[in-house]
């Protein structure tokens, strides 16, 4: 498993319409090849600020099943008119810890 990490920044005063429209465009990504969950949170001290967490199968199949399929540009129309720049991505692997949380 492989967790995507998306950092990203709203325009000011579309937090409320991004949420709606990751909620209704989330269906592109859950559609796609390699896809676990997903899970959006938004920032308490940084009004605007998000992070959306995405477990995959693999690396590849983040960037390859999905980026380069239709389905990502579904994805960006629906959250593209409310980003306040790129998104900042990158894939993390667990690190195993011990105790009841890391087995």
């Amino acid at each position: 498993m492989v967790l995507e990490i998306a950092d990203i920044t709203v325009l000011p005063g579309t937090s409320d319409e991004f949420e709606a429209a990751a909620r209704e465009g989330i269906r592109y990504v859950a559609d796609t090849p390699g896809f676990r969950t997903a899970r959006l949170s938004r920032c308490i001290e940084t009004p605007g600020r998000f992070v959306l967490t995405v477990e995959w199968d693999s690396v590849e199949a983040h960037t390859v099943g999905f980026r380069e399929s239709e389905n990502f540009g579904r994805w960006r129309s629906h959250i593209g008119p409310f980003l306040d720049g790129t998104p900042r991505v990158e894939h993390f692997d667990d690190v195993a810890l011990p105790g009841p949380a890391g087995g």
